[in-house]
């Protein structure tokens, strides 16, 4: 296949030694894919309409991909891309593990480096994956050539980029932050999160990347070629704007009244014994302020076990409920009592007050954050240099019962889990009642004002695209916002401030195509073209080709 992008010798290399310098890139390319990953993280949150930004990264990154003349080559390009994305884009953990851990800086930087390496091995994988089906892996032969775009590498570069994706958001427990599709809210691909969620957004953005790619490197050799993929991209293109137009979902039920608390209070005073008493009495004052059909607080507002929930607090809340019609969602510790007193199976957990209604409701985190909510196998050591007051927390089930507001079914998430579009749309799935408002309660105050307050709205934008659901999220220190099913912020409250956000909600109810299929569409479609790829790349074609000729040849003989 011939060089896709034109190159001199290096210094010193002959032409008979050509072949054998091609097979070794120089560093700087390396370095450039790691230069082009770092940059990617501005196409995320704050940046506005940073999808058309990722867009055109993703067109350099593919097309640089394709000078990589084996998969070892491929890997190390996708490797340092991602390595590039990631230590600029959750630099932010630093924060929670040096400023309000404890652990030493050294100790905190060398964590978030080997960390971006680690999730670094996925955009790795995918680009080896890439390289074997696309037909592009040689085995290291002499007579390997860069890689000419093809029809079958563009699509196995989408297939195996969403794969890699996936498993990222799977493997020991997931770790999805910085998906690729979450740029898109704002960008030309949204419209295809209802179908096939952000897995689904981010195969679609890189196939039209590469499909752009080989429409520019065949310019060279022939304007003919580049109709076909040029054409194709644009479609792809003009379906991502014009998708959003589509109403998978219909509103239903009476329009809420919500108030979204944020008590600003500081991590490092959080969890302090002589605060705690301030915190509750805090919030307290916050939730009688003004009734609405629904007031909620941040994850663990009420830093105790709900054992030890004050007297006064429970009755106070409880009157103001009965006497407004107001329904009330607070975070508090979970936690069950054994006979000789001990406390066990601790949960991270979310309560609610119906008005008149003894009962009350209790959601448990099922996604235990890492580190933070439980330890796993092998680490403690880890855990131990940081002073953060968490530990190993028990599960919640997977899928859990909504919370009624009047007949408003809304359904509770906590922390990250929102970042988990799979989980959310099996909820609404599996319940007998399906959500029609989506709620997440989170305390982002561990990362203190970095990117990851606005990286985690972005995300939660994606849920509303995903399910055609809004969604509300209460937090400590923000970003407290309320979501239409459309994905638009429709109220916002000023980060690291006191306040309310009162919106009025309209529940939905229907099913997008995601919320029925979940990411079986995008792993079926990228597993069968990888498949396909693979049997049928150009490499293997042209194989048999060469080896039907030598048969025919001997046979000649």
């Amino acid at each position: 296949m011939a060089d896709p992008i034109p190159s001199r010798l290096p210094r010193g290399v002959t032409p008979n030694d050509a072949t054998a310098a091609r097979r070794t890139l120089p560093r700087w390319h390396y370095l450039a894919a790691l230069a082009a990953g770092a940059l990617n993280t501005l196409s995320f949150a704050p940046t506005p309409h940073g999808g058309w930004l990722e867009l055109a990264i993703f067109v350099f990154f593919y097309a640089w991909l394709t000078r990589a003349t084996g998969w070892k080559s491929a890997a190390l390009t996708g490797f340092a891309f991602g390595f590039g994305n990631f230590v600029s884009g959750i630099w932010w953990l630093y924060v929670s593990m040096h400023v309000y851990g404890g652990m030493a800086a050294p100790l905190a930087g060398g964590a978030v480096v080997l960390f971006s390496m680690y999730l670094a091995l996925y955009p790795a994988f995918s680009a080896a994956l890439w390289s074997f089906c696309a037909g592009h892996a040689r085995n290291g032969k002499a007579d390997d050539t860069p890689f000419s775009p093809t029809w079958h590498g563009a699509f196995a570069f989408a297939s195996a980029w969403a794969l890699g994706e996936w498993l990222r958001g799977t493997v020991f427990t997931g770790f999805p932050w910085l998906a690729s599709g979450y740029p898109q809210v704002d960008g030309p691909f949204a419209g295809f999160a209802a179908l096939a969620g952000v897995y689904g957004v981010a195969w679609v953005l890189a196939l039209t990347a590469a499909l752009i790619a080989q429409a520019l490197l065949r310019a060279r050799i022939s304007r003919a070629r580049i109709v076909a993929p040029a054409a194709i991209a644009i479609a792809l293109i003009a379906a991502g704007l014009l998708l959003p137009l589509a109403s998978w979902t219909h509103a239903a039920n009476a329009t809420l009244t919500v108030r979204l608390l944020q008590g600003n209070v500081k991590q490092d005073m959080k969890f302090e014994e002589a605060s705690v008493i301030e915190e509750i009495a805090e919030y307290q004052k916050m939730i009688i302020a003004k009734p609405a059909d629904l007031i909620v607080t941040p994850e663990t507002a009420i830093p105790v076990l709900a054992q030890d929930i004050p007297v006064a607090f429970a009755e106070t809340i409880r009157g103001f409920a009965d006497s407004t019609g107001s329904s009330i969602l607070f975070g508090a510790i979970g936690g069950t009592i054994t006979p000789d007193g001990q406390v066990v199976d601790y949960t991270n957990s979310f309560y609610g007050i119906t008005p008149n209604d003894k009962s009350v409701y209790h959601y448990a985190k099922h996604h235990l954050v890492p580190f933070g909510e439980f330890v796993p196998f092998g680490f403690h050591w880890f855990v131990n240099l940081m002073n953060i007051p968490l530990g190993d927390f028990a599960r919640g089930a997977a899928v859990q019962k909504p919370f009624f507001v009047h007949n408003q079914a809304v359904s509770v998430d906590i922390c990250y889990e929102d970042i988990f579009g799979e989980e959310i749309a099996r909820t609404i799935r599996e319940n007998p009642t399906p959500a029609g408002i989506l709620i997440n309660v989170t305390n982002l105050a561990w990362f203190g004002d970095t990117i990851a307050l606005d990286q985690h709205l972005q995300m939660a934008r994606m849920r509303s695209l995903e399910t055609g659901r809004p969604m509300l999220a209460a937090t400590n220190t923000g970003v407290t916002a309320a979501i239409d099913e459309h994905g638009k912020v429709i109220g916002r409250l000023p980060t690291f401030t006191v306040g309310s956000l009162d919106v009025t909600i309209q529940g939905m109810a229907g099913d997008t195509p995601y919320i029925t299929s979940g990411n079986n569409t995008v792993l079926a479609a990228s597993l069968f073209l990888l498949a396909f790829g693979f049997a049928f790349g150009p490499s293997r074609v042209d194989r048999r080709r060469k080896n039907a000729g030598k048969d025919a040849g001997k046979k000649r003989r």
